[in-house]
């Protein structure tokens, strides 16, 4: 009876633990989130370099204009061939692509965004602006370590083109310093890493270098001219605004 008494108690004790853990990893998903959207805007000029598996550089120049959790928006100024292609991220998982050629926006579906974001080895789902909470599943793999913690994200929608991401965050502000991929083979194929800096009181990404272990390429993302609070308008965000 006793031995029975101790087996259920150390059940309890288990779920409760993996209860614990699930919120704990919630909550600082949370404030990644919180970290990336903490300026009530932001806007920067946005360096891309592209190397192939050669070794040979294609650059590419940005802007980018967030503002809040939800309205981000990036738009290539060059070269002349990339330049006024947009990417638009909104509320309710909403992301639309502007070609020049085409002459109008069009909302990505779920598998599209899975896709590269032109050329580089970004998704389109890797570069809009929804809060990772929003999309994933958050629990520990690891907390024990000094400087951060490992924290696995289950993706809530299947069609995702990823079967996990395990993320390293630092463990004092809370900022990603290392993402890894896993495909739907569950083999681990892209890994991202974070450079962050603190400016007027905010932390952001200053670089950010995608690698795809597959193909043997790189992304890299540096933002340039970083300006916060500027008082970004609405209209900026609007969909039939993406036409310049």
């Amino acid at each position: 009876m006793n031995f029975i008494k101790i087996s259920i108690l150390l059940s309890i004790l288990f779920i409760s633990i993996n209860i614990i853990n699930a919120q704990d990893a919630a909550s600082l998903l949370h404030d990644m989130d919180e970290i990336i959207a903490a300026p009530k805007d932001k806007e920067a000029a946005v360096i891309m370099i592209i190397t192939d598996k050669t070794g040979k550089e294609k650059k590419r120049e940005a802007s980018l204009k967030q503002k809040g959790k939800f309205k981000k928006l990036y738009r290539y100024t060059g070269p002349e061939k990339q330049a006024g292609i947009a990417t638009l991220s909104l509320p309710d998982d909403a992301i639309w692509l502007y070609m020049p050629a085409f002459g109008k926006a069009v909302r990505i579906n779920l598998l599209s965004k899975s896709q590269a974001f032109t050329g580089t080895d970004f998704s389109h789902e890797d570069m809009s602006g929804i809060p990772y909470l929003e999309r994933y599943e958050p629990k520990f793999i690891n907390s024990i370590h000094p400087e951060h913690y490992v924290i696995e994200l289950i993706p809530k929608s299947k069609k995702s083109k990823y079967t996990k991401i395990v993320l390293t965050l630092n463990k004092t502000v809370h900022y990603p310093l290392k993402m890894e991929y896993f495909d739907k083979t569950n083999k681990h194929f892209k890994t991202a890493t974070y450079a962050y800096e603190k400016k007027e009181g905010y932390w952001y990404a200053k670089e950010v270098f995608m690698t795809n272990l597959n193909k043997k390429h790189s992304t890299k993302i540096i933002l340039t001219d970083v300006k916060f609070d500027q008082g970004i308008n609405d209209d900026e965000f609007l969909v039939e605004n993406l036409k310049q």
